[in-house]
């Protein structure tokens, strides 16, 4: 008799999971003030998005999967680590975030996706990670503390959506060789 999952899995996102990712994210669009876009996307317009994150090198996308979880097709939530800055020498630097769905908060599923994702990280060309926290989110300033992240400045009011204006605070990992 097949034995039942009890634990969450994370591995990379692919093609089949842009439509709940996109939900996912959208959620946090236009509840939340975690994320500054404004509009929510349509599933072509998240491609890209899912495009430029291979399942190797320094810019990753995981998503943390459980088959008894009902919405989105089993996910949890994701973490991905993406380019910085645009410019070559930002090349081994990464922006880093978690997204969870509000389902799942609580039950260490940030931690088991940056887990997840600084193990993928060891082997890549990257220095430094660095995570914005719009703010208020002390869920989120835990868990980058935990992880050993540095808070290294905040930008007042740098962002208006809701009809106000928000903080964001920015953290800073050393990754791989100093």
């Amino acid at each position: 008799m097949p034995q039942e999952r009890t634990e969450v899995q994370v591995r990379p996102g692919v093609e089949a999971d842009l439509e709940a990712l996109t939900d996912l994210y959208n959620h946090f669009i236009r509840e939340t003030a975690i994320t500054f876009d404004t509009a929510a996307f349509t599933t072509e317009q998240r491609r890209p998005w899912l495009h430029s994150h291979p399942e190797d090198g320094p810019h990753r996308l995981l998503v943390a999967h459980d088959d008894r979880f009902v919405g989105r097709d089993g996910i949890l939530g994701y973490a991905t680590s993406s380019p910085f800055r645009p410019k070559p020498a930002y090349a081994t630097s990464v922006e880093v975030s978690v997204y969870c769905a509000p389902e799942a908060t609580g039950r260490g599923v940030g931690t088991l996706l940056y887990r997840s994702l600084f193990e993928a990280l060891a082997g890549e060309d990257v220095h430094r990670a660095y995570a914005g926290v719009a703010l208020p989110n002390e869920a989120s300033l835990r868990l980058h503390e935990r992880f050993g992240f540095t808070h290294i400045g905040t930008y007042r009011e740098v962002g208006r959506k809701f009809g106000r204006y928000w903080d964001v605070a920015w953290y800073e990992k050393e990754l791989g060789e100093a």
